[in-house]
């Protein structure tokens, strides 16, 4: 209703009453006769006293909806007053009636509607907000309210087994009804005519009175116990909880039974939250349902965040410091590994912003902390990085994320315009992990220190092995039997020697120092028609056709030469290696959008599914059916492959069908 339409309802109730006569009283007191002189008091026509009191109305409507019932009234006062006084003099000295009590009676009616009309709507949007808070809250949960309700009988019928669990809940009119059961007993029957259903009420209906669990004990043949659990959430009886066991109940069983059902109150208001609506209607702002409504979304909400602090409680029993920290620098919540780690009390933690907490953990490598959080507001990124603290010794994994709401709760038009980047999410806050790695890089030292070392006592008598068995072979007086026993034992030799070079450079590959690269711009293409040239005789020695199938006007890459070079060369001699006689191999390159791909595709046996992603793993090799597994194959050529393209920022691919061949694929940034 608008304010014109306000001030024409309240005026024409007062203009009816004026005319009634029922103002008449009131009238005279504000209007003072002339002297005696005969003359009689002049009353506005039927046309202009509708105008004024309209007019009055319109303007007292107006007042309010534009300023409110707190700036308007004190206002609307001073204009009555100042319009009782004008009525006197006027009716005295210049004998006119200027229908003071109309006007004022339309204009108090047009502001108590005016003011009730804003009340209404301000309750109308908040009722609909707390119905659709609550279930935005319940549509977050994994099952809705009602399975949520069978979900907690059945933790009920684990912990407690009982024959029989029934919950109630009160309807409009005061009277318990089943909301869900869980496995009825044979003839009790939810037509209220029963006698043990009817007793079974009766003891719920006592059992929320008193606000107690009550215990019955059944007789023969029955020999059972009935229980009733009120079920009660914030001081607030919700329902009622029966259940019927076989067993002794115990005080153990009391403890229980109120942690269950402090759960199935919260399911349950839920359900009631969840079926509301909202009735927009004058009755319903006063009358005492409305108010109700509210109150169980209300409840319905407070129970869905108790729930949900559990998440927040359950961060202090991570090992693992967290803190968040809102967009504004607060910090909302520390765990106690965090405080730990930091040295900081709760207090002090607390009394700090964000950004003094990352100061707690500044180093060389993170000697900003500013910086980073603005390149993860910035790009939404996560910022991690690896603290050492010399002084200490001890290192820390950091990391630093933003944390978003991507619920699809509708937001302000503010809200969707800053982030149309970023889809629906709207960052919430900021997320601080810091994860004790001391003991972890302790643990991956002490393997990088044994690899050299058995790295290196490996290699010495290796050397000397395939020295004295290269020395043996060029005997011409040693036995041709002698003769091949020492040629295996030299290529066995050479074979251990290659296989721990391929391995060491894997691992140095994969540590968390990782070695620099002479990055230079490179060409594919170049470096598969060397590679190509290189191992033409290997593949005619096997029969194979090896094949180059180039890109015109490739763009180059940003490469270390050698790494690729052999990278290229380990994926052509797999393909050679494992593809039958008279079959061709394809080295291809090809230009994508930012980056260009190099495939190298056989005719071979094709890999199995289920090994696919596995073969870029160390040491991990093929098994096919009938075939023992490749001695002569040291499971590492493509490990070092996805090391070496995964350092220089690509990613590595494989198709393949078991009897077709396979297609080993990489990708590199374009320059």
């Amino acid at each position: 209703m608008t304010y014109a339409g306000v001030a024409l309802l309240a005026g024409s109730l007062s203009l009816a009453l004026w005319f009634a006569g029922f103002l008449a009283p009131f009238q005279h007191a504000f209007v003072l006769l002339p002297n005696s002189d005969g003359s009689a008091v002049w009353f506005p026509s039927l046309g202009m006293s509708a105008l004024l009191i309209l007019a009055g109305s319109l303007a007292a409507a107006t007042a309010v909806g534009h300023f409110g019932a707190r700036r308007s009234f004190p206002s609307l006062g001073g204009g009555f007053l100042a319009l009782a006084i004008l009525s006197l003099v006027e009716s005295r000295f210049f004998s006119i009636d200027i229908l003071f009590a109309p006007i004022a009676l339309a204009a108090s009616l047009s502001a108590v509607t005016m003011q009730i009309k804003r009340l209404r709507d301000n309750d109308t949007e908040l009722t609909k907000k707390l119905i659709a808070s609550s279930r935005n809250l319940e549509s977050l949960q994994a099952d809705n309210a009602g399975q949520q309700l069978m979900s907690g009988l059945k933790l009920l019928d684990i912990v407690l087994a009982p024959t029989e669990a029934v919950l109630f809940r009160r309807d409009t009119d005061g009277r318990l009804v089943s909301s869900a059961r869980l496995r009825p007993a044979q003839g009790n029957l939810e037509t209220g005519q029963n006698s043990a259903w009817r007793d079974g009420v009766r003891l719920c209906e006592k059992s929320m009175s008193e606000g107690e669990i009550m215990v019955m004990s059944l007789g023969p043949p029955d020999s059972s116990t009935r229980i009733a659990l009120p079920l009660r959430h914030e001081d607030r009886t919700v329902g009622a909880l029966l259940i019927r066991v076989t067993r002794e109940f115990d005080d153990d069983d009391r403890a229980l039974l109120g942690a269950i059902g402090g759960q199935l109150a919260r399911n349950l208001q839920r359900e009631e939250a969840n079926k509301a609506t909202h009735k927009r209607s004058l009755v319903d702002f006063f009358s005492a349902r409305g108010s109700q409504r509210k109150l169980e979304a209300l409840y319905a909400l407070n129970g869905a965040f108790l729930e949900q602090s559990v998440g927040v409680n359950a961060l202090s029993e991570i090992t693992d410091g967290v803190a968040l920290g809102y967009l504004d620098g607060r910090i909302a919540c520390v765990n106690k590994s965090l405080l730990a780690l930091s040295g900081l009390s709760l207090d002090q933690a607390l009394d700090l912003s964000f950004f003094d907490l990352l100061d707690r953990f500044r180093t060389d490598v993170f000697d900003e902390p500013a910086l980073a959080v603005r390149r993860v507001l910035q790009t939404g990124d996560a910022y991690e990085r690896e603290l050492q603290f010399r002084e200490h010794n001890e290192t820390y994994g950091l990391r630093i994320s933003l944390v978003e709401d991507s619920s699809g709760v509708s937001k302000p038009e503010s809200s969707r315009a800053s982030n149309q980047m970023k889809g629906s999410s709207q960052p919430l806050c900021l997320a601080l992990i810091i994860k004790d790695v001391t003991r972890i890089k302790e643990y991956e030292q002490l393997k990088s220190d044994m690899i050299s070392l058995m790295s290196h006592e490996l290699r010495t008598p290796l050397t000397s092995i395939n020295g004295f068995a290269e020395l043996l072979t060029a005997d011409e007086e040693l036995p041709e039997q002698a003769k091949e026993f020492v040629t295996i034992i030299a290529n066995e030799s050479q074979r251990l020697s290659r296989m721990i070079n391929t391995f060491l450079a894997v691992t140095d590959l994969q540590r968390s120092d990782r070695r620099e690269f002479l990055k230079i711009p490179l060409r594919l293409d170049e470096v598969v028609k060397e590679t190509i040239a290189n191992l033409q005789p290997a593949a005619k020695k096997r029969r194979i056709r090896l094949v180059e199938q180039p890109t015109q006007r490739l763009p180059p890459v940003a490469a270390d030469k050698s790494m690729i070079t052999q990278a290229v060369k380990n994926l052509v001699t797999n393909a050679i290696k494992y593809s039958p006689e008279r079959t061709t191999v394809t080295v291809s390159t090809a230009l994508e959008a930012e980056t260009v791909r190099l495939s190298v595709e056989d005719r071979g046996y094709g890999i199995p599914a289920e090994a696919r992603d596995r073969v870029w793993e160390k040491f991990y090799r093929v098994v096919r059916e009938g075939q023992e597994k490749d001695e002569d194959s040291t499971g590492l050529g493509l490990s070092f492959v996805r090391e070496v393209v995964e350092q220089h920022g690509g990613s590595v691919d494989l198709e393949s069908e078991v009897g077709r061949g396979s297609k080993f694929s990489f990708t590199l940034p374009r320059l």
